[in-house]
C-alpha cells in the first residue's frame, strides 16, 4: 500500500537552511547520487515549473536506488494535478502552489485504489501481489 501524502500550504513549510545539515534542499539539476545523505532526514526537490519534471526522477531515484527512508518534499510549482504521481514517486509531502485546493488534491489521491505496474514505493505489480 502506498503511504499517503501530506498536502502543506505554503505558510507549512519552512525551506531548507543551509545552517541545518539534516534538511537538503536539492537543486532540480543535481544528482542524488553524488551525495552524502547521512544524516539527512528530509530533502526538499524543487519544481521550477509545473512542465519541469525532473524532480520525480529524483525522487525515485532516492527511494528505489538509494535507499532513502526520511521524508521527500515537493516544492516549488505544485499543482493538485502531481500530487498521485508525486505519491507514486516517493514523495512523502508536497508544499502546494498558493493558488491551489487542498480538498481537490485528496480528491485526486483517492481516484484509485490501485495500480497495476510498480512504483517508487510499492515495488511488485499488482499481478505479482494478487498471486503471492
Amino acid at each position: 500500500m502506498t503511504r499517503p501524502i501530506h498536502l502543506l500550504t505554503p505558510g507549512d513549510h519552512v525551506p531548507a537552511d543551509p545552517a541545518n545539515p539534516a534538511v537538503l534542499g536539492l537543486a532540480n539539476d543535481a544528482d542524488p547520487r553524488t551525495l552524502s545523505l547521512q544524516g539527512v532526514t528530509r530533502v526538499d526537490l524543487h519544481f521550477p515549473k509545473f512542465s519541469d519534471g525532473r524532480a520525480f526522477s529524483q525522487a525515485f531515484l532516492l527511494r528505489r536506488r538509494l535507499g532513502f527512508t526520511g521524508e521527500i518534499r515537493a516544492t516549488g510549482d505544485v499543482l493538485v494535478d502531481q500530487v498521485l504521481q508525486m505519491q507514486r514517486s516517493g514523495f512523502d509531502s508536497a508544499v502546494l502552489r498558493a493558488d491551489q485546493d487542498a480538498g481537490v488534491a485528496r480528491r485526486q489521491l483517492q481516484r484509485f485504489d490501485g495500480f497495476y505496474q510498480g512504483d517508487a514505493v510499492v515495488v511488485a505489480p499488482r499481478f505479482a501481489s494478487a498471486s503471492a
